[in-house]
């Protein structure tokens, strides 16, 4: 009876002592391995859902670039940008229309002067400085009539002074005047020639 007794110890001894070997070896072994699945396969996943975003934006590259081209000729025919070879003959294009907006307001053009061409982003910036005089609805005329212009024409840095008015003969008075000192930057914009 205590041999079939230490028999039964013997067997429940080796039995937990398997049970725990075989716990030990789960713990050690093929815990890591799990974790390391589960890992790979979110990896999987999260690599699966960012390879489907990149196949819509793939699949919407021809109606991208098809809207591209459709900017491009839309800009060509609302004549934005200059159409001169150069940027002197732009320039020149740019300072006769302002004289001319000028002349048919009613002002008087003191001075145009060109600046030195900026480039920038394949597009190329000219500017001019432009001084003027005129009461304030001559002014208006130009503004609007550059406004509208095309080419496009921003104007930049205006500077408007009320020019004194002339000494009356009988008084000795100054009398008042309309006419306004006006300087401002013209800036007119076209494509940079291809290299």
């Amino acid at each position: 009876m205590v041999l079939q007794k230490n028999n039964q110890n013997d067997r429940f001894l080796a039995v937990g002592l398997l049970l725990g070997v075989i716990g030990f070896i789960s713990f050690v072994i093929i815990m890591p391995l799990v974790n390391q699945g589960l890992a790979l396969n979110e990896e999987k996943n999260a690599l699966g859902f960012r390879f489907e975003q990149y196949e819509r934006i793939l699949s919407r590259k021809q109606s991208v670039i098809d809207e591209m081209e459709n900017l491009k000729s839309q800009i060509a025919e609302q004549n934005y940008l200059s159409t001169q070879n150069t940027t002197a003959l732009a320039s020149a294009e740019l300072q006769e229309m302002i004289k001319q907006a000028i002349n048919d307001a009613g002002g008087q053009l003191s001075s145009t002067q060109g600046l030195p061409v900026v480039t920038k982003n394949n597009f190329q910036r000219i500017p001019i400085n432009v001084r003027m005089t005129g009461n304030s609805e001559v002014l208006r005329a130009v503004l609007h009539k550059i406004e509208t212009s095309a080419p496009l024409v921003v104007i930049e840095q205006i500077d408007i002074r009320p020019m004194r008015g002339v000494r009356n003969k009988v008084t000795h008075q100054i009398d008042p005047s309309n006419e306004l000192s006006v300087n401002f930057q013209a800036v007119s914009f076209m494509k940079k020639p291809a290299a």
